[in-house]
């Protein structure tokens, strides 16, 4: 299950308000075209998966992307390798729990 997230404002806040993430939920991110989509983890109180998708397959994984441990930390910004138009959040270690790679088709239904 997948919150869509495809306005500006949502892209903006994604995950940010989430105290704890069930394993089968996670957050979609669409994009128009693809680009180097960055992300950081302001405002994050949970460790998360970031799956960067083009065209329908993983072109990057940054795995267990931890929050700020305080707001005076700096925060890793994250980015894919290659253009992306998907961003995919999921709970940390699921993607080496269920072996996602790099070049894994990924198939969304019913957004």
């Amino acid at each position: 299950e997948l919150k869509v997230a495809d306005s500006t404002q949502e892209r903006e806040i994604g995950l940010s308000e989430t105290k704890s993430l069930p394993e089968n939920q996670g957050m979609i991110f669409l994009f128009e075209k693809p680009d180097y989509y960055s992300f950081w983890m302001k405002n994050m109180t949970i460790p998360i998966d970031i799956i960067y998708i083009n065209k329908n397959n993983i072109v990057t994984i940054h795995s267990k992307a931890q929050p700020l441990k305080n707001s005076t930390e700096g925060s890793i910004i994250y980015a894919p390798t290659e253009p992306s138009d998907k961003v995919l959040e999921i709970n940390a270690g699921l993607s080496e729990k269920y072996n996602f790679k790099k070049g894994d088709k990924v198939t969304i239904e019913n957004l």
